[in-house]
């Protein structure tokens, strides 16, 4: 029999089944991630078979994939089962804006469809840019804040999808840590001293709470919280490390970013 390219994907996190998609590569999944929502279709076209932390086994034997595709060390216990099953897996790794737009255009070729990834990755490259040109001038400091208990400032591209849209991110040198223990911060005043025009808070799924941030104490003394600078970033558009990041969570931060310019 000839070699193919794989024909039976499942994908255990959104970002690879998004990149399918816009690949239109679809019709090689056989399952996603339960916390798949983009694109809206999926969940209601293929089987969900995983949450982050753990995945039904055997319910993705089942499927007989030829690949499972999935992020992390978080997600070695969940590889390490299904390598033991049999199954080819291939774990991603990307932390950066260029290691996201390396891992779409691996997948592509994975697929056999590298000239769609080039493509798609152009594309995502030219928004990206068009961003960057249209970045304020005056660049306002960012607290991003990915969870409250503990806090946990932003990873690394989110602190450069912030930069491209033209803020600076106060805990920059946190967003390295290859863990989300490295970017814990331990001391509230920490965000105090680093006075903040701007907070963006994406609570990993769980919906941000300004009034809680602003309660914080001491923390009315910070300029993002004395004049009313605290959004929301959906956790589907900014956390996931794939294209919905390099399109609608770049794009909400610029829209956030330029309100504060125009008002200042």
């Amino acid at each position: 029999m000839p070699a193919r390219y794989p024909e039976r994907i499942v994908c255990l996190t959104e970002e690879t089944t998004e990149t399918l998609y816009l690949l239109g590569e679809e019709r090689r999944i056989v399952g996603i991630s339960g916390y798949t929502v983009r694109p809206p279709r999926a969940r209601h076209e293929k089987p969900r078979v995983s949450a982050f932390l753990s995945a039904k086994n055997d319910k993705i034997l089942a499927l007989k994939p030829d690949l499972v595709l999935g992020f992390s060390d978080l997600q070695a216990d969940i590889s390490k089962d299904l390598v033991k099953a049999g199954l080819n897996v291939v774990i991603f790794n990307q932390r950066s804006v260029d290691e996201i737009l390396n891992m779409i255009q691996v997948l592509a070729s994975m697929v056999g469809v590298p000239g769609k990834g080039e493509q798609l990755v152009a594309t995502l490259e030219r928004n990206l840019q068009d961003i960057r040109n249209r970045a304020p001038r005056r660049r306002p400091k960012v607290y991003f804040e990915e969870w409250d208990e503990p806090m946990i400032s932003g990873i690394r591209w989110v602190s450069e999808l912030i930069e491209i849209a033209g803020g600076e991110d106060v805990f920059r040198e946190k967003s390295f840590a290859k863990e989300a223990t490295g970017r814990i911060v331990a001391d509230p005043g920490e965000v105090m001293k680093r006075q903040p025009d701007i907070i963006l808070g994406s609570w990993c799924g769980k919906k941000f709470r300004p009034e809680r941030v602003k309660a914080r104490p001491g923390w009315q003394a910070i300029p993002a919280v004395r004049d009313d600078q605290l959004f929301e970033i959906k956790s589907a558009e900014i956390l996931q490390p794939g294209p919905a990041a390099l399109t609608d969570g770049v794009r909400r931060i610029h829209e956030i970013l330029a309100q504060w310019a125009g008002r200042s």
